[in-house]
């Protein structure tokens, strides 16, 4: 009798309508904690006239929030994979809407501090939690691509809605009713989510090392302070004291996970190119875009003269590109390798922030949306599918603490760029404007030459002869500043992507993995050799559970 050997394949399972209905749920609060980041900017002067904070109260206001979302994310993501990720996101939603009620009912100062760091704690937890169940909801490669490229839309869909949101809101009730937007998704969270999103935690039974805990706390918080104080103020030495001691932590940090059984960060994985180089690229992209937001906001309303509410809306063609792009990305994947996607998309961003060098003071602003919608459409892939690689690269059982890595890299990132590019930008503005119009007083010159704000502010208490030509030349200052900055994002970005394309070409197309194991399969079949009087032998090839890491940059 002659050997026959038949091999099969299992594919893993697709997702079906319940886990898209539980994405949308997981997209909810991730939409929200970066809205959150953004509505209380226009509610500061409301909450400052009711509650008369002090000026470092107010600094604390706005900024804890940030800060302590920052410092807790890979601590929350590692509990997470301990003790269950719908239990933690569970908690975390539960914890975000009490202190949102607090906060819109804070009567003073120091409970509105208080209130917001526990938003930002329970922040830290929603964040990692939703992007590690996507991980185990979407075991299909090519519907896990769609499901994370939706996730992070909404990260970008919160940003661009929050200002109008709270615009809407302020004009119609009270400063506090921003943080009431929170609750009924929270809620819905609680009511919905145990019918919609498994459960799942790490075999890994340990306990959280919470001397990592605080390194990382002591990490996070003085680098992330310091880099925000050196973009308000410039340099100084509080803030560089900071982030010397903050990195200093970071080392100790370091040192301590290469020492554990039980690491919060498994510092291996940085290097597999596939984790470290997609991490890269997509802080590059955070760090320009953020950076560049930042002159653009000012741009629109500064120079053109727009109001928040009329630049919110010309905000919103920067966020359809953004969206067209993460929803382009899962589909051109399947046929692109994930380098070429990405460095592809990332060097037409670096195109749309080079037409900003097109923006004059006087002109319109065309080159300045139509650059940033192409910026933000090009950076989208490297968004969808850095993050996808991210998650991939990391063992199920790390997948919580990976996705906590992807974001606190970008919350970094986004600093850095806020700082850097931001001094840039400074430096520029205050070079240009070192000799001010004939005629201007002593101190309207010193507060020129601060900030463009105060040029016009400035400018309003002086005689027209006057305020006029220094209104210009300030304006004028501001644009060169735009322009250098706009340069140096496009030349960094340009980098990132040429690094993307060498480092990760060893990535395959997503479309094609079943393909490959039925062509294996095939082959071992056709390479068997035939024995005599032997029974029929079935040989099922079952692919593991799929992950980038599997399907991805292993199968290459």
């Amino acid at each position: 009798m002659t050997e026959r050997i038949e091999m099969t394949t299992t594919a893993p399972p697709r997702a079906g309508s319940r886990e898209w209905i539980g994405l949308a749920v997981l997209a909810l609060p991730a939409m929200l904690v970066v809205m959150d980041l953004t509505v209380l900017h226009l509610a500061v002067p409301h909450l400052s006239a009711d509650l008369q904070p002090s000026s470092t109260q107010l600094l604390w206001i706005t900024d804890i929030y940030g800060f302590l979302i920052a410092g807790f994310l890979i601590t929350m993501g590692s509990l997470g994979d301990r003790i269950g990720r719908r239990r933690l996101l569970f908690m975390g939603g539960a914890a975000f809407a009490v202190a949102s009620v607090l906060a819109a009912y804070s009567t003073s100062p120091e409970m509105l501090i208080a209130t917001r760091a526990l938003l930002g704690i329970a922040g830290a937890t929603l964040m990692p939690s939703t992007l590690s169940l996507i991980r185990n909801m979407f075991l299909d490669s090519r519907q896990r691509t769609t499901a994370i490229s939706i996730w992070a839309m909404s990260f970008m869909v919160g940003g661009s809605i929050g200002p109008l949101v709270g615009g809407a809101l302020l004009e119609n009730f009270w400063w506090g009713s921003v943080f009431l937007v929170g609750v009924p998704v929270m809620v819905l969270l609680l009511v919905v989510g145990p019918f919609l999103l498994p459960e799942y935690r790490s075999t890994n039974t340990a306990r959280l090392d919470l001397v990592s805990a605080l390194l990382l706390l002591a990490t996070a918080l003085p680098v992330i302070y310091g880099i925000k104080e050196l973009a308000k103020d410039g340099w100084s030495p509080v803030p560089v004291a900071a982030i010397v001691a903050g990195v200093a932590a970071g080392v100790v940090f370091l040192r301590r996970q290469r020492t554990l059984d039980d690491p919060l960060i498994d510092v291996k994985l940085f290097r597999n190119p596939a984790f470290s180089v997609s991490l890269a690229a997509m802080t590059a992209a955070t760090f320009v875009m953020m950076g560049l937001n930042l002159f653009i906001m000012q741009y629109l309303q500064l120079v053109h003269g727009l109001s928040p509410w009329r630049t919110g809306l010309w905000v919103l063609p920067m966020t359809a590109a953004g969206i067209i792009g993460m929803m382009l990305a899962p589909t051109l994947v399947r046929w692109i390798r994930p380098a070429f996607l990405i460095s592809a998309g990332l060097f037409i961003g670096a195109v749309g922030i080079a037409l900003f060098v097109q923006v004059e003071e006087g002109s319109g602003i065309a080159p300045l949306i139509v650059g940033a919608a192409i910026m933000a459409g090009g950076f989208s892939p490297a968004a969808a599918l850095g993050i996808d690689l991210v998650i991939g690269a990391a063992p199920p059982d790390s997948a919580g603490a990976a996705s906590a890595v992807s974001e606190t890299s970008q919350e970094f990132g986004g600093a850095l760029g806020l700082a850097i590019l931001g001094s840039i930008g400074t430096a520029v503005y205050r070079n240009q404007l070192a000799d001010v119009p004939a005629g201007t007083p002593g101190p309207a010159a010193d507060a020129a030459r601060d900030t463009l704000a105060g040029a016009l502010v400035t400018a309003e208490n002086l005689p027209a002869e006057v305020a006029v030509p220094l209104v210009n030349a300030a304006q004028a200052a501001f644009t060169q500043g735009l322009h250098m900055t706009a340069i140096t994002g496009s030349a960094l970005v340009a980098i990132a992507a040429s690094f993307a394309a060498i480092l990760l070409r060893h990535i395959r197309p997503y479309a094609g993995h079943s393909e490959e194991v039925a062509s294996a399969a095939e082959h071992v079949a056709s390479a068997a050799p035939a024995l005599p009087d032997t029974p029929v032998l079935e040989v099922d090839v079952i692919p593991a559970p799929s992950r980038t890491g599997d399907t991805v940059a292993e199968r290459s």
